[in-house]
């Protein structure tokens, strides 16, 4: 029995690191959106870039990317992350979770 018990628990564990990857995904793209909505167009994707990033913890920054930040009117961003087995920092499935993310856009050029 014990063997189950420990398989169950790892299961669940697994399956609360695929759910947190969305919460930091959903987080890291509100982020960057956030901070690329206030700057003009030109500047828009880096500072996007580095606001998404930024909160996340070196073991997740790692398979993070920002794939797409901008917009005209409305600015969007979609921030990927890759979902790790049992310990963040270890290896990753090949699995990728998406963020997305948007608002208005503040600054007119």
């Amino acid at each position: 029995m014990t063997p189950v018990i420990i398989l169950t628990l790892v299961l669940m564990w697994q399956a609360v690191l695929v759910g947190y990857a969305f919460t930091l995904a959903g987080n890291a793209a509100d982020e960057g959106v956030r901070a690329g909505t206030a700057v003009p167009r030109g500047e828009r994707f880096g500072v996007c870039q580095r606001a998404a990033l930024e909160d996340l913890s070196g073991a997740w920054r790692d398979g993070a990317t920002v794939d797409r930040c901008g917009g005209t009117g409305t600015v969007t961003a979609d921030v990927s992350l890759r979902v790790p087995v049992l310990f963040p920092g270890s290896i990753d499935f090949p699995v990728t979770v998406h963020g997305h993310a948007g608002t208005v856009e503040e600054v007119k050029n």
